[in-house]
């Protein structure tokens, strides 16, 4: 699969998330199977662009490609110079967002906001493949199925955006208006595929590797992107990988494996985000991790007491060190009951 003409290595992909898919997490996912990775959302606000978090979310250092920045506005000059600004920090497909349902985001008139206005939706798109054109910076677009239930009008903009040069699009197969609630639909994402020619990525509840089997065959998609699936739980790529490939479930991580991937990934977040934030913000991705481990409430209670990266860290590390004590693997019911449990919205969803 391609976007453009940037080859991709599968087509497992890492949906964007704001205070989740930073560059340690986008990092740890592709080293565990995904295919592409796309960045916490930009603003497209020139004055926030030397804002510590703008910085961290355009910080790709050491992330292997293709680097992908999704951006988010609500005027199509604006959009177009944020592009240039991500292209010119690394950014090799810049994706705009018309998905995110956040009232924050939505009161601006931005994110699936935009599917309320078609014209300017459509401009925006326009405006930011003609700015990313002479880079040579394909353009991608996620969105929702659309505003509300009696307002579905993703196959409409779909064919408007293909029509400008937008090179792929993501569904996510839920209205604006159902947050992350209820359940996705799929119907709409299978007539996104059949009304254009570009890859369309399947988006939405796909939290195992029976969901993504499922969703890829109903839908005729390109794709699938797994967002709060993977929170805690990084391997799931890999783990549908395989199941794609073979049929067969992989068995769940060893203890000792998780131990690793938790404490590489912690070191990372520390390093992002320095020891004041990144010890509150570590948190969330911890508890993620263990909640459905034994004795992981209590310990996420524990974790939040603490206000030192070391002493977080060597915390996590003697909870993992005494869980290896007791079993070699992650029990495969806890596998199961992460990948069919109800799933927490994103911590954090900003502009």
């Amino acid at each position: 699969m391609h976007i453009g003409h940037i080859p991709l290595a599968n087509r497992l992909f890492v949906a964007p998330m704001a205070g989740v898919t930073d560059r340690p997490f986008r990092q740890l996912c592709k080293a565990l199977g995904a295919g592409y990775a796309v960045s916490e959302m930009v603003t497209s606000r020139k004055d926030l662009w030397n804002s510590l978090k703008t910085s961290r979310r355009a910080n790709h250092e050491g992330e292997p490609g293709p680097i992908s920045v999704q951006i988010a506005g609500t005027e199509a000059p604006m959009m177009a110079e944020a592009a240039i600004y991500n292209i010119e920090r690394g950014a090799q497909i810049i994706d705009i967002n018309m998905g995110c349902p956040a009232k924050k985001v939505c009161n601006k008139w931005a994110g699936s906001a935009l599917m309320q206005n078609e014209p300017l939706a459509v401009e925006i798109a326009q405006a930011v493949v003609e700015a990313a054109r002479p880079y040579n910076v394909p353009v991608t677009l996620k969105m929702r199925t659309g505003w509300c239930d009696t307002h579905k009008n993703a196959v409409l903009l779909a064919r408007q955006f293909e029509d400008v040069g937008i090179q792929m699009l993501t569904v996510h197969g839920r209205t604006r208006e159902q947050g992350y609630k209820g359940f996705a639909e799929y119907d709409t994402i299978a007539a996104v595929k059949q009304a254009v020619k570009v890859p369309v990525v399947a988006n939405g509840d796909v939290n195992s590797p029976e969901k993504a089997r499922d969703v890829l065959a109903y839908t005729g998609a390109d794709a699938i992107m797994v967002g709060r699936a993977a929170q805690g739980r990084p391997w799931i790529f890999r783990e549908i990988a395989h199941f794609l490939a073979t049929g067969e479930h992989l068995a769940p991580p060893l203890v000792a494996e998780l131990r690793r991937l938790l404490l590489e990934h912690l070191q990372d977040h520390y390093s992002l985000y320095g020891e004041g934030v990144g010890v509150r913000s570590a948190r969330k991705h911890i508890a993620w991790y263990l909640r459905a481990l034994p004795g992981g409430e209590e310990f996420r209670k524990h974790i939040n007491t603490i206000e030192d990266c070391a002493v977080q860290w060597q915390a996590v590390a003697d909870y993992l060190d005494a869980l290896g004590q007791q079993m070699e693997r992650i029990p495969a019911a806890t596998a199961a009951a992460e990948a069919s449990s109800e799933l927490d919205e994103p911590a954090e969803m900003a502009a």
